[in-house]
């Protein structure tokens, strides 16, 4: 039967990889490679620079393919991405199809963490349960860009005693602050924390997290949330493209 390994590669950075991702990609036959498209190419290129680090088996080799687009005319979001899910699920059942021979492991390069605000194992699992292609799969855990964004930032992710509340720009108007005093926000592109009007919220905010283009930025929310929006425009005119998250805090005690 086909295997196939989805490994966590970190935030950005080629040494956020852990010895077990490593092990796992000298494990692998074949090397799945995802493309964006040409405003998206550095996200391909830290996965080629990771495989020409790491992985050592000379027989190993690499596949790149394109990733669907998500359509959203007309749809509501959960439309759109279940649409897309589907769409991304017949692309990878065509992969392990034409690709991976029986007994041979694939392996999906998943930025950060393939549990946290990612789809591969969804997708892969909705291949799986489609029965064309047999096989059975793993999960590698990697470093998520909201350790890196903590690392950056040099703070704890909670406050002593205290939850965190993980969410989207969607939901943050709904729970911060009356309902959480921490909020780790992911897959804002509406830049949500400029509506929040509290006067004791900090924001620790990141975006390229882990690579040579990283920018961070903290202070009290209503004092940097305008250079946030101005920096965050600019880096992403000048690259083509921006992934960030931030975190939101009210109460910031950090003693024991």
């Amino acid at each position: 039967m086909r295997h196939i390994l989805i490994i966590g590669i970190g935030a950005g950075n080629p040494e956020h990889i852990t010895v077990q991702a490593i092990n796992a990609l000298n494990r692998a036959d074949v090397l799945f490679i995802p493309t964006k498209g040409a405003k998206k190419a550095e996200l391909a290129e830290v996965r080629r620079d990771i495989c020409a680090l790491y992985v050592t088996r000379p027989d190993s080799r690499t596949v790149e393919f394109a990733v669907p687009v998500r359509r959203t005319e007309g749809r509501s979001y959960t439309e759109s991405v279940d649409e897309w899910h589907a769409s991304i699920a017949v692309t990878y059942e065509e992969l392990l199809e034409r690709e991976l021979s029986e007994g041979q492991i694939g392996a999906f390069l998943v930025w950060g963490d393939p549990m946290l605000y990612d789809s591969t194992i969804r997708i892969v699992e909705r291949v799986r349960m489609r029965g064309r292609v047999p096989f059975g799969f793993d999960v590698i855990p990697g470093i998520t860009s909201l350790q890196a964004l903590c690392a950056s930032h040099r703070i704890p992710l909670n406050l002593v005693g205290k939850p965190v509340e993980i969410t989207t720009g969607r939901q943050l108007v709904e729970s911060f602050p009356e309902k959480t005093a921490t909020a780790a926000v992911m897959l804002d592109g509406e830049q949500a924390f400029h509506k929040i009007e509290d006067p004791e919220a900090e924001i620790y905010w990141g975006a390229y997290l882990g690579t040579p283009d990283e920018i961070v930025i903290s202070g009290r929310l209503d004092e940097v949330k305008d250079e946030i929006l101005r920096t965050r425009a600019e880096a992403r005119e000048r690259m083509g493209w921006i992934m960030d998250i931030y975190l939101l805090r009210r109460g910031a005690d950090f003693d024991d």
